[in-house]
């Protein structure tokens, strides 16, 4: 029998995706993290389908939280690298060295994803808890107050969110396989407006269509109008999707094996480019430039790709190394651009945010770090208020995790224009 530490790490998708490449290509070699001989035994199990394994299930997404967390790590680290992927903090570390804004009452497990209001100080919280949250947001100078207005719940834990872009409308998907609209506004009952065969890990509203897109491990993108049942168009993709951005007319869908797909909405049946990720390791998070002019992409490596669409605009492109800590490296879990300024923050999970300008290729301010992993994070309608969690990320496993110190927090920065306004560039024949 496969031992346990093994089973653990044959779950992880990412890990099982090399690995089925890699054996097309031809055999294995015993130096490869997962010999073949394990991957044949655990083949072998899973499609015996034996219920004393329901806690370490088969490919096909059975609804046990423990895999289902591990599944999500894919997206955290990647086993099929020699890269090492940290996270872990001093319990005696400063949980709020900011000194930010605490939203309250907090969620009781890991937060997946942060979705503030296009048109209001309105923020929701998915997490791992099955939940999603809604606070309301007030400010007076340089103090803020949080109330917790509403909640809703999945079947299982919640991946991501989006807002319909007249701030009525929440959407939420997660390892229930189905999404979810909640007319927070006019006091509604959630319903169920999408579904798929695996889990939903990442969604938008496409405002110029009226359109919910959703991408999931099930290697599917769909187009939904949510006034039917059934999806407006089914988009094939090469692997499981990580993660999406829509700015439009430009949609980027971020997949498995490092694939950027690039749509162009007004055409959204048709790939408009597919594009091999610039960084050397898995695809962590995307965003598409606010003149939809290109995209941002994100690693577990902790580095960021700076990337064109015009093949003119190609010496533009650049990649730039961050949440770094000597020889530790942390992943980039999210990526934002300020609604006004056109600059842009990392969060990640050496627990720091930062904010840069892509086109003085300058950071513009390091925060410091807390001691927990930030998973996600969102600037609000003005970009006045970034919000960032804190929580552990589960990179480390289940065994590495200890209630007692990881405790989930919402925190709230208010931005200075020091940190996210572009400085003035140097002129022509000055350095």
């Amino acid at each position: 029998m496969i031992g346990e530490k093994s089973k653990t790490l044959l779950l992880h998708t990412e890990v099982v995706g090399v690995l089925e490449r890699r054996r097309e290509k031809g055999p294995v070699s015993r130096l490869e993290p997962v010999p073949t001989r394990l991957w044949r035994d655990f083949y072998k199990i899973v499609s015996h389908s034996s219920p004393s394994l329901l806690r370490f299930p088969s490919l096909f997404y059975l609804p046990a939280k423990d895999y289902l967390r591990r599944t999500f790590l894919s997206r955290f680290s990647s086993s099929s690298t020699s890269l090492v992927i940290m996270s872990a903090f001093g319990a005696n570390a400063n949980t709020n060295p900011n000194k930010s804004y605490e939203v309250t009452p907090p969620p009781s497990d890991s937060i997946s994803s942060l979705s503030f209001s296009p048109r209001a100080d309105i923020l929701v919280a998915t997490s791992w808890d099955n939940q999603v949250r809604c606070w309301e947001i007030s400010r007076s100078g340089n103090s803020m107050a949080s109330a917790a207005k509403a909640s809703i719940s999945h079947d299982q834990p919640v991946l991501c969110s989006a807002w319909k872009d007249d701030g009525t409308t929440v959407f939420s998907g997660g390892c229930d396989k189905q999404a979810k609209m909640w007319p927070l506004l006019s006091g509604g009952q959630p319903v169920t407006v999408a579904m798929h065969d695996a889990p939903i890990s990442a969604m938008a509203w496409i405002p110029g269509m009226n359109l919910l897109a959703t991408g999931s491990w099930d290697k599917t993108l769909k187009y939904w109008d949510t006034r039917q049942q059934t999806p407006v168009h089914t988009q094939q993709l090469p692997d499981k999707c990580y993660a999406l951005s829509v700015k439009h007319p430009l949609m980027v869908v971020g997949t498995a094996d490092r694939n950027l797909i690039v749509f162009n909405l007004q055409n959204p049946q048709t790939e408009f480019k597919r594009i091999p990720s610039p960084l050397k390791y898995q695809t962590r998070c995307v965003t598409a430039f606010p003149d939809q002019q290109g995209f941002l992409v994100g690693s577990i490596e902790g580095r960021v790709g700076v990337h064109h669409l015009d093949d003119a605009q190609q010496s533009k492109n650049f990649t730039f190394k961050c949440h770094r800590d000597g020889n530790e490296i942390y992943s980039v879990n999210a990526l934002n651009f300020h609604p006004v300024h056109g600059t842009f923050a990392t969060a990640g999970s050496d627990g720091a945010f930062n904010f840069w300008d892509k086109d003085s290729k300058q950071r513009l301010k390091a925060m410091s770090r807390c001691n927990q992993p930030i998973p996600c994070s969102s600037f609000n309608h003005d970009g006045s208020i970034y919000a960032y969690a804190s929580c552990y990320d589960w990179s480390k496993g289940a065994e590495n995790h200890n209630p007692a110190t990881a405790k989930s927090s919402i925190f709230l920065h208010l931005t200075q224009e020091s940190e996210v306004k572009a400085k003035p560039r140097a002129q022509a024949g000055r350095k």
